[in-house]
């Protein structure tokens, strides 16, 4: 690896070399941790492509085809050191705005942005592009041999820039392409050590951690030096992966004048979400007296928390099991009628 940059701790993802599909099923699919697969796509051809450079690797993505969709890309100005944020005290704004843009476009304008001083150039950033609808050949020529539930890739393609720690709500599985990254990784139970910016009104999905790893103000967040204690780090150059359990904080940095990034996320599902259940809760249980929530907590534990056969309400007969069925479809699409009903009561 050629990161320079020095990283805010020094514990380290784990790593190991490139798995099979058995063995990605049976070792790293269900871990709790973070792992690095050292050149688990090294074979890809896109990764061969951009070995010869930027130009080598924007004339293979335009070789795959456009699929006709504009991209999102986001766009900030040279001042704000590539870190896509927030604006104004009162967080009223964000640092960078949104345009639509060809494939085709944005790579012209990222090659024409790598002869720019960096302290004079824009920072572009596609991100989470789905292949189907921007790049139509690029899952039958850099196929994934891991079983990741039928996963659609998603590519990110920017120069570059940061993104602010926040999570996914499912597993990840981040495949480099061009370019260099590197991922800063949290537990998921150092949440309140964080310090989260809105809930409601987020950079891109989920809510993002206030605090730059780069340059952490601990005065002002004095308990993220607790979740730096739990800190980990992997820095991935072209055809190394990383696997991401769900919930996993992580800060990524892309390094270079052009990076693409290809990931899959599993069983992605934005629409059941147990972010959104932790938001309803808010308003329904939080306010609660303190009586009343250690009660809620109760059934929380029981039909939440508590193992399937506990709360599957195995006394009822099935038919009359509704929303407390094994995990389906069905049972999805019941649940949600169900709380779209409810809510709209006035």
């Amino acid at each position: 690896m050629t990161i320079s940059h020095p990283a805010p701790t020094d514990a380290r993802v784990e790593e190991r070399a490139a798995v099979d599909a058995a063995t990605f099923a049976a070792e790293i699919a269900l871990r709790d941790a973070p792992i690095v697969l050292r050149g688990q796509v090294a074979h890809w051809a896109s990764v061969r492509a951009a070995a010869g450079g930027d130009r080598a690797t924007a004339a293979y993505l335009t070789g795959l085809g456009d699929g006709g969709k504009p991209m999102e890309v986001l766009i900030g100005g040279p001042a704000f050191g590539g870190k896509f944020f927030y604006r104004g005290d009162n967080l009223e704004g964000f640092n960078f705005h949104r345009e639509k843009a060809p494939l085709g476009v944005l790579l012209s304008e990222l090659l024409r942005l790598s002869d720019v001083p960096e302290a004079e150039r824009h920072i572009l950033y596609a991100n989470a592009a789905t292949a189907p609808e921007h790049l139509p050949g690029w899952a039958a020529a850099n196929p994934l041999d891991l079983p990741m539930g039928g996963a659609t890739p998603r590519l990110w393609i920017g120069n570059g820039s940061q993104t602010a720690t926040h999570y996914d709500g499912s597993t990840n599985l981040a495949c480099v392409v061009a370019g260099e990254r590197r991922f800063t990784l949290f537990p998921p139970d150092q949440v309140g050590n964080l310090y989260l910016g809105p809930l409601d009104r987020t950079l891109a999905g989920p809510p993002s951690s206030m605090v730059d790893p780069l340059a952490p103000d601990l005065e002002q967040y004095p308990r993220y030096a607790e979740a730096l204690g739990h800190a980990v780090v992997a820095d991935l150059g072209p055809g190394d992966a990383i696997f991401i359990p769900a919930i996993w904080w992580h800060h990524v940095q892309a390094f270079g004048t052009l990076n693409v990034l290809c990931n899959y996320w599993r069983a992605y599902d934005s629409s059941v979400s147990a972010f959104h259940a932790v938001v309803h809760a808010m308003m329904a249980v939080r306010d609660l007296p303190a009586a009343e929530k250690a009660g809620w907590r109760a059934w929380f534990e029981h039909y939440v928390f508590a193992d399937e056969a506990t709360a599957a309400g195995d006394h009822l007969p099935a038919p009359a099991r509704g929303v407390l069925g094994p995990a389906s479809q069905d049972r999805t699409e019941r649940i949600r009628g169900y709380l779209l009903k409810s809510l709209q009561r006035r």
